[in-house]
């Protein structure tokens, strides 16, 4: 994306100076903007009193998004003879082949039993694989599927008790050959599990091999455990390490892959979530540096595209914080799957892990930045005890608020507004969603953002100078990260180049079948070199050019005003939500009574807590805790002969607030106000002297509404939907005229207390009736 110009820098400042006179004229939060919501002396905590680690993130933030300010746009078988293979672990047939080789020669012992050679079939499936019993083996279930319809004469094998380890397979097979008169042979001799002496024999030969097997994990779990107590266990190592011949272990000599895991904790700083973080790898064509662990290629180091697991498990594990851990997980049997013989593994509490020595290996972040990515991780887990991730929304305090009255933290609900702006909300729904309670608080979120706001602009003032002094460092400093990654690319590249041609200038000319495969290598180098010459110049085409020394000043100059920072068009709701995480921990509300007034609750990172009231939008006017007051002070206007739009000055001027989100009293608003209290200005009393007189069971819409205290709004919405009969009178306002005799009077109140889901209800059980038939027997069906 193209980066602006001076002149842009110019727009961009006119922008922050307009957002900042704006302050919260078109903001539908209820209320002055943040400055007027602090309370008059807050205890905020010193920025010096803040975690460090806190700080250096908050900060780091800041200056990104003062950069994104300058560098960003706003817009932004038969009967055969089987014999069973060896059951070995794949370490096992590579370090053990004599022993391979000697079942292999059982096709020899069979002919010499009188076998033909056709009738000789040998089972190798399962080399490589252990006959503990924890892994399903195909070879074995072939052989018991073979045994079993009696197309099988005789089983050899090396040692008959090391075919199944566990007892369980060992005596099904047992079974199977007794019933259809398979012979089981070794070099000691030929049984036949159909009869008790040799099937006792075979038996006890099984039992002593599981005991056996017991016995050898219990001995290599002991020296496991013990070795690594001392931190001389060799473990896997994640990506990043390597261990030398002497079992050392120390950082990768690749400096592109040191690069490339130093980049990815410094991004999952900034950007907060693994996926972000695997996004940005995908965006600029960045990959994993993974050395091969088995096999003939042990040791290389290939080149693999990221995913969300292994940036997940980099996040997680100790070892990059210089920490040796032993036992982190435990197998859980009922967790494997079929075919995959690493699944099952539960991850341990960490007060149930082996072993835990800090400092005994190699580090690339210190354990305070690692527990602060613990802690990050385990947050953005959606759940209900934990906070979530960042999400896109206006709501800042997501995952952050919690009820002040039961304690439990608080739900977001979004509802469109004009022009299709979203309005946040926190409301307690818990006792609701799983009790089927009512709701225990709710209230708008742009109320509670602004005033936290305002508190975590207060907390950041001090920070001013240090957010300037760093402001182009985040975005400069991820910028040179990225280059020197993809230039040691081009180098690893041009190394294979020069190593192609060497090997090709090295070889004979006359030995044309050698020249032939290293020409044929050298243009595959040379190929795959001009292919990544030519995506890293899409790369830096797509990228912001370098930033000069006067967009740098430009940079310090706008990350000095946070306030114009936090409000810049550049900065999205997830950076704001970012930086609140940083530096707040938890915020507390409570509405006091149903009133206006809500108390608040901020605890900030490192434990130190403010207190503070703002207010809410509310939707009657007897919600407000001065309604008591305001009504006297609208009577006394009244009698004094104040029309209502004098009331209406003298109100505003007064400190009187109405409620909802507007700012001020309006003439139409003090009418409303005077009907419900039963005041008659001069000029009401003279028309209503006009009117025409009621008949019985007639009401005029404002008395009928003062009758059952609901709004007149609401009552007009009934007339409109047809649930009240009226008629409009012949007067000079055409007031409404209700028909609502006594009778009446009692449903229309009982229909003002049913709750607001009643009716959609009630219609689906109509419905339910209606939909339900009874057969000739009386029963009931659908």
């Amino acid at each position: 994306m193209p980066v602006i110009g001076v002149n842009g820098l110019l727009r961009a400042a006119k922008t922050v100076r307009r957002l900042r006179e704006r302050q919260s004229s078109d903001d539908e939060g209820g209320g002055a903007s943040w400055t007027n919501l602090l309370p008059a002396s807050p205890q905020l905590p010193s920025w010096e009193s803040l975690p460090e680690l806190n700080r250096q993130l908050a900060v780091g933030v800041l200056g990104v998004l003062a950069a994104r300010m300058v560098t960003a746009a706003p817009d932004d078988g038969g009967g055969g003879d089987l014999r069973g293979g060896r059951q070995s672990t794949p370490q096992q047939v590579i370090d053990h082949s004599e022993s391979t080789r000697l079942q292999y020669g059982l096709v020899q012992r069979a002919l010499d039993l009188g076998w033909l050679a056709d009738r000789v079939v040998v089972i190798d499936d399962d080399l490589g694989h252990s006959a503990s019993g924890v892994q399903v083996r195909a070879g074995f279930q072939r052989l018991v599927s073979e045994v079993g319809p009696d197309h099988v004469g005789m089983v050899l094998g090396i040692e008959m008790s090391r075919l199944a380890r566990s007892g369980r397979e060992w005596h099904q097979l047992l079974e199977l050959c007794a019933l259809s008169g398979t012979l089981l042979a070794d070099p000691d001799g030929v049984y036949d599990p159909a009869e008790h002496n040799d099937r006792l024999l075979l038996g006890l030969k099984g039992t002593i091999s599981e005991a056996e097997l017991h016995l050898i994990k219990q001995r290599l779990r002991s020296g496991r455990i013990s070795k690594a107590r001392r931190g001389e266990l060799a473990v896997p190592l994640p990506v990043g390490y390597i261990r030398r011949p002497d079992g050392t272990v120390e950082l990768d000599p690749d400096e592109q892959v040191q690069s490339v895991v130093r980049l990815i904790f410094d991004l999952f700083d900034e950007l907060a979530t693994v996926n972000a973080v695997l996004r940005y790898f995908i965006d600029h064509g960045l990959q994993l540096g993974i050395r091969v662990r088995e096999g003939a290629g042990r040791g290389d180091l290939q080149w693999r595209r990221p995913s969300r697991i292994a940036l997940q498990n980099m996040l997680r594990h100790p070892i990059y914080a210089g920490v040796y851990v032993y036992g982190r997980s435990k197998l859980d049997p009922r967790r494997r799957q079929e075919g995959r013989p690493f699944t099952g593994r539960v991850r341990r509490p960490r007060e149930d892990w082996l072993v835990h020595l800090p400092d005994m290996l190699p580090a690339y972040i210190d354990i305070a930045r690692h527990e602060h990515n613990l802690a990050r991780l385990e947050a953005n887990r959606a759940r209900s005890e934990s906070m979530g991730s960042l999400r896109d929304g206006p709501a800042l305090l997501g995952g952050l608020v919690f009820c002040g009255r039961c304690g439990t933290r608080m739900t977001v609900r979004y509802q469109r507004g004009p022009q299709g702006r979203l309005r946040p909300g926190y409301e307690c729904s818990r006792a609701k969603a799983d009790y089927g309670g009512s709701l225990c608080q709710t209230l708008a979120g742009t109320c509670a953002d602004r005033f936290v706001t305002g508190l975590l602009m207060t907390a950041l003032a001090p920070a001013a100078l240090e957010v300037s002094l760093q402001a182009a460092g985040p975005a400069q400093q991820r910028r040179e990260q990225v280059e020197r990654i993809w230039r040691q690319r081009l180098e690893r590249a041009q190394y294979a180049v020069d190593r192609a041609r060497r090997q090709y200038h090295l070889a004979e000319p006359e030995n044309r079948l050698v020249v032939r495969e290293l020409e044929r290598n050298w243009e595959n180098a040379l190929a795959e070199q001009r292919d990544l010459a030519e995506e890293y110049d899409r790369f830096t085409a797509a990228r912001p050019r370098t930033l000069t020394t006067e967009e740098r000043e430009r940079i310090r100059a706008l990350a000095s005003d946070i306030p114009a920072v936090w409000a810049a068009a550049t900065t999205t709701d997830a950076d704001r939500k970012q930086l609140l995480r940083h530096l707040v921990e938890k915020v507390s509300l409570t509405v006091v009574g149903d009133s206006e007034r809500v108390t608040a609750e901020i605890t900030w990172a490192g434990g130190h807590r403010t207190n503070g009231e703002f207010v809410r939008p509310v939707a009657r006017l007897d919600q407000l805790s001065y309604y008591p007051r305001l009504a006297a002070r609208a009577r006394e206007l009244t009698q004094s002969g104040h029309d209502a739009a004098a009331i209406a000055d003298i109100l505003n001027s007064e400190g009187f607030r109405p409620p909802k989100r507007r700012e001020r009293f309006g003439a139409e608003g003090i009418r409303h106000l005077l009907q419900d209290l039963g005041c008659v200005s001069r000029r009401e009393q003279a028309l209503r002297r006009t009117r025409p007189a009621l008949g019985p069971g007639e009401w005029r819409l404002t008395d009928l509404a003062r009758e059952f205290g609901i709004p007149r709004v609401t009552l007009y919405g009934w007339l409109t939907q047809g649930r009240v009969t009226g008629h409009q009178a012949d007067d000079a306002h055409h007031s409404w005229i209700i028909q609502a005799d006594a009778a009446e009077v009692d449903r229309l109140r009982a229909l003002h207390q049913q709750s607001r889901g009643h009716q959609p209800r009630q219609a689906w059980l109509d419905h339910q009736k209606t939909a339900i038939i009874q057969n000739d027997e009386g029963e009931q069906r659908q």
